[in-house]
């Protein structure tokens, strides 16, 4: 006749027995769910520095028909350094340990005072002053 005791420990080992395999389970979920929310802000992100290369390429459309102010040109050249950030980044992915390299890049760019990456993949606003 079993006893309640052992049923209970039964119960207790298997429930122990399994937790780490929960444990694997919810970590394994965050995980995919942390790539996915990084994959839409690199997607946002990407969508904006399009628009605004696109509006960068119409307003120096514009500069050649000499309808442009000089407040457009300014925010056409400041997408322009944008553009060649981005470049730069580039050529960092393409070396081998690029997942290791660019983000050592934006810690240093950060350490010296340099904005390495373009402006629409800055969540934070920038705190560049002009003297």
């Amino acid at each position: 006749m079993p006893r309640v005791c052992d049923n209970y420990i039964m119960k207790l080992y298997l429930y122990l027995h399994k937790a780490p395999i929960r444990v694997v389970k919810i970590s394994h979920k965050r995980s995919r769910l942390r790539l996915r929310r990084t994959m839409l802000q690199l997607k946002v992100a990407l969508a904006q520095e399009t628009l605004e290369t696109k509006e960068m390429i119409i307003i120096y459309k514009r500069y050649t028909k000499k309808q442009a102010t000089p407040e457009e040109l300014k925010i056409a050249n400041q997408q322009f350094f944008d553009v060649l950030k981005g470049l730069g980044l580039g050529v960092f992915a393409v070396l081998p340990f690029a997942p290791i390299t660019i983000p050592v890049i934006v810690k240093l760019g950060k350490v010296v005072g340099v904005d390495v990456l373009p402006s629409s993949f800055n969540t934070a606003p920038s705190n560049t002053k002009k003297k």
